[in-house]
C-alpha cells in the first residue's frame, strides 16, 4: 500500500521561514554556484536548464506526477502478467521522463526537503527500481535511465543530510542553550514520548514526523544501512553530552584505583545519579523515539535501540566493576558501595520491560554479575568490623568508665548498617547460597559461632548471624577492658555504661532490635542488672558492714569504743567513695538515676537507723560532731554527687 506523502506544507522538519543550513551540499553534483555578496552569480548551462523547464508551462508538476503514476501502474500490470519472470521490452514515455527528471533535478539542485520533495523522490524511486526490470528498446533510453539513478542517488544525499540535520540541530534542548528558542518552538511532544522521555529526547512532535519520514523513504530506497548509521552516530552523541552534563566521565580502570577516596566517593554519587537517570528515563525515551521515527520497521527500531544502549549501559558497568575491584574497602565505605548495588538491583525489572529477547538477556547478565561483585565486596567490608574489633586490643583504660569509642564507633555503624537492612539481607542471603553451593570444595569454618546461647532457629537469616557475631565480639572484647580497671566496681560501672549505650542504641533501631530479637535483648538487660548487683555489693556493702550491730553490746552495754572507731570508719569509708566515685561517669541520666536511687535505698535507712540507735551514746558537744560528720541529708547529697565525671567534688567542711 502506498503512503500518500503530498500533503501541503510550506516547510517539512523546520520552523516557518526559517531554513538555517541548505539540506544539500552542492558539491554533491559536481557543479559550483558562484554568490558575491548576495548577488546571484553565474549560472550553468544545466542550472539554466532546469530554470528554464520549472517556468515552462507545460512543465505542470501535478500533470507530470500522473503521468508518472500512469506509467508505474502500467509496469506494474506487465509485471503481474509475466509468469516466467522474463524481461520485458517496452516502450518508455521519453518525453514524459525527461520533464520529471528535469523537475526533480531541479528540486535537488536547491532542496528545500519538504512534503513534495518526498513525494517526488518517492515516484522516482518506485521509478528507477522499476525501469531497472525491463529492457528499453532504444539506447537513448539507457541514459535517461541512468540519469534517473543518479538524481536520485542525489536525493538520497539530500535525505541523508537533512536527517542529520534534524537529529542533532532541532532539539529544542538545544535551542535553549544557543539562545535561539522562539515562542513556536514549545509545540507538543509526541503521544508515544512521556513528559521525562520527551525532556531528553527533546524533538518536537513535527520533527518526530518528519524523522520517519525522511527514514521511511531512505530505507524503501535500499539505504537502510546510510539511515541507521547517521541515526546511530547522532544518538550516540546525545547520550555522551547528556551524562557529561550529569558529570559522569568514561575514566578508565587504573584512573579509578589511583583516585583518594574523597574523589572516588564523589564519582560514586555521580555514577549512581547518571545510572539511574539512564535506566529510568534515558533508555525509556529513547526507546519512545527510535519507535516513532522507525514505526514502519519495529525490528531495526529494536536494533537501533538495543545497540545503542547497550554501548551507554556497557560504559556505566565498567564503572562499577572499576570500583569493585579497588583496594579501598574500610568498612565505613561500606555504605556507599550498598548504594551502587541497590541502583544496579532496581533497574532489572525496568530492563526487562525495555529490552527483548538476547539483548536483554545479555543486559541482565552483565548487571546482575556487576551487582554480585559489588556484594561481595560488601560482605569483606563487613567482615572488616569484625576484624577491627578484634584488633582493638589497647591496655588503656578510659577515664571514669565511660563508654569505649569502640562500642560507639560499633553500634553507630551497625545503626547505620541496618539502615539498609533489606539490601544486606539479600547480600547475605545470595552469599549464603553461593557459600552452600560450595561447600563440597570449601572447608569448614571453625571461627563460625554458635548461637545456641540465644535459642536461635533456623528461621534466622544469615544477615541476623552476622549481626549477633558481631555483638559477641564486642561483647568479648569489653569483657577484657573492663579487666583492666583495678577496683572491681569501676569495672563494672564500665560494663554497665557499655551496656545500658548498645541497648538504648538497639532500642531506637526497630531494624537491630528486629534482627538480634527480643531473646537476646532481655539476656543483655538481665547482663545489666546483674553488673549492678556485682557493683553494689563490691563497693557498699563493706561500707554497710559498718552500721551493723554486730560487737557493739556487750552485756547489754554499748561498748563506746567499738561505736566510736565504726563511726569512724564509715565516715572515712564513705569520704573515699565520695571522692572516688564522684569522678566515675555515667553519661546516660537513666542508669545515673538509677544508680542513685539504688545506693539511696540501701545506705540512707541504714545510716538513719544506725545513727537514730546509737547516737544516744555519743557524749555531746564536740565528741558527737567528732564521730557524728554526716547526717542522713548530707548523706543523700553525696549520693547524688557520685557519677558525674567531677575531679574535684564538693567537699564538706
Amino acid at each position: 500500500m502506498e503512503t500518500n506523502l503530498s500533503e501541503k506544507s510550506d516547510c517539512f522538519g523546520c520552523k516557518e521561514g526559517t531554513h538555517a543550513k541548505p539540506a544539500f551540499d552542492t558539491k554533491l553534483l559536481g557543479e559550483k554556484i558562484i554568490e558575491d555578496d548576495g548577488v546571484e552569480g553565474k549560472k550553468t548551462e544545466e542550472e539554466q536548464t532546469h530554470s528554464e523547464a520549472v517556468s515552462d508551462p507545460h512543465y505542470d508538476l501535478e500533470k507530470v506526477f500522473e503521468g508518472i503514476d500512469e506509467f508505474l501502474s502500467t509496469l506494474s500490470t506487465k509485471k503481474g502478467d509475466n509468469k516466467k519472470n522474463d524481461i520485458i521490452p517496452m516502450d518508455i514515455p521519453h518525453e514524459l521522463l525527461e520533464k520529471f527528471s528535469d523537475l526533480v533535478e531541479a528540486k535537488v539542485l536547491k532542496p528545500k526537503v519538504d512534503p513534495s520533495f518526498l513525494v517526488a523522490v518517492h515516484r522516482l524511486s518506485k521509478l528507477a527500481k522499476w525501469l531497472q526490470e525491463f529492457k528499453p528498446e532504444e539506447s537513448h533510453h539507457s541514459l535517461l535511465i541512468n540519469r534517473i539513478g543518479g538524481i536520485y542517488e542525489r536525493a538520497i544525499s539530500c535525505l541523508e543530510e537533512e536527517f542529520q540535520l534534524l537529529l542533532e540541530d532541532s532539539r529544542t534542548g538545544e535551542s535553549d542553550l544557543k539562545g535561539k528558542q522562539d515562542q513556536q518552538v514549545q509545540t507538543e511532544l509526541s503521544e508515544s514520548i512521556g513528559d521525562h522521555e520527551a525532556d531528553f529526547t527533546g524533538y518536537s512532535e513535527d520533527i518526530v514526523s518528519s524523522l520517519n519520514k525522511v527514514a521511511k523513504e531512505m530505507i524503501s530506497g535500499g539505504y537502510e544501512s546510510e539511515c541507521c548509521q547517521v541515526y546511530a552516530v547522532a544518538r550516540s552523541n546525545v547520550f555522551e553530552e547528556s551524562l557529561q552534563k550529569l558529570g559522569f566521565e568514561n575514566h578508565s580502570i587504573d584512573d579509578i584505583h589511583k583516585m583518594q577516596w574523597e574523589v572516588l566517593e564523589r564519582e560514586i554519587a555521580i555514577w549512581i545519579k547518571a545510572f539511574k537517570q539512564c535506566t529510568t528515563v534515558y533508555f525509556s525515551g529513547e526507546k519512545a523515539l527510535a519507535d516513532s521515527v522507525f514505526s514502519n520497521h519495529p525490528s531495526l527500531s529494536s536494533y537501533l535501540f538495543s545497540n545503542l544502549t547497550r554501548g551507554i549501559l556497557i560504559q556505566l558497568l565498567n564503572f562499577a566493576e572499576a570500583v569493585a575491584m579497588t583496594k579501598q574497602r574500610s568498612a565505613e565505605k561500606l555504605f556507599k558501595f550498598l548504594d551502587m548495588y541497590e541502583a544496579l538491583r532496581d533497574v532489572v525489572p525496568t530492563m526487562e520491560g525495555l529490552f527483548e529477547n538476547e539483548c536483554g538477556n545479555e543486559l541482565k547478565t552483565e548487571t546482575t554479575t556487576s551487582r554480585c561483585r559489588l556484594g561481595e565486596v560488601a560482605i569483606l567490608m563487613f567482615a572488616d568490623l569484625e576484624n577491627s574489633i578484634k584488633a582493638d586490643t589497647v591496655k588503656t583504660t578510659v577515664p571514669g568508665g565511660a563508654v569505649h569509642p569502640l562500642t560507639r564507633y560499633t553500634m553507630n555503624y551497625l545503626k547505620y548498617t541496618c539502615e539498609y537492612k533489606d539490601t544486606l539481607e539479600q547480600v547475605f542471603r545470595d552469599h549464603s547460597r553461593l557459600e552452600r553451593a560450595d561447600s563440597t570444595s570449601r572447608p569448614s569454618h571453625d571461627e563460625t559461632p554458635s548461637f545456641n546461647d540465644h535459642n536461635e532457629s533456623e528461621s534466622q537469616t544469615p544477615f541476623s548471624l552476622q549481626l549477633m557475631r558481631v555483638m559477641e565480639l564486642l561483647d568479648s572484647n569489653l569483657e577484657t577492658k573492663a579487666k583492666l580497671y583495678k577496683d572491681v566496681g569501676l569495672s563494672n560501672i564500665f560494663m554497665m555504661n557499655n551496656g545500658r549505650y548498645i541497648l538504648q542504641k538497639i532500642k531506637g533501631s526497630t531494624e537491630i532490635h528486629d534482627l538480634m530479637g527480643d531473646t537476646w535483648y532481655r539476656k543483655q538487660s538481665s547482663d545489666l542488672r546483674q553488673y549492678h548487683k556485682n557493683y553494689q555489693r563490691e563497693t557498699w556493702s563493706k561500707l554497710l558492714g559498718c552500721l551493723g550491730h554486730e560487737g557493739l553490746n556487750v552485756n547489754g552495754k554499748v561498748v563506746r569504743p567499738v561505736l566510736k572507731e565504726r563511726f569512724k570508719s564509715f565516715n572515712q569509708m564513705f569520704d573515699e567513695i565520695h571522692k572516688t566515685q564522684s569522678t566515675w561517669v555515667v553519661s546516660d541520666e537513666q542508669l545515673q538515676s538509677e544508680l542513685r536511687v539504688s545506693i539511696s535505698a540501701v545506705v540512707i535507712p541504714a545510716y538513719r537507723s544506725f545513727l537514730g540507735r546509737f547516737s544516744q551514746y555519743l557524749h555531746t558537744g564536740r565528741q558527737t560532731e567528732k564521730y557524728v560528720k554526716y547526717q542522713p541529708e548530707d548523706i543523700e547529697t553525696c549520693i547524688d554527687e557520685l557519677f558525674d565525671g567531677n575531679p574535684t567534688p564538693r567537699r564538706r567542711p
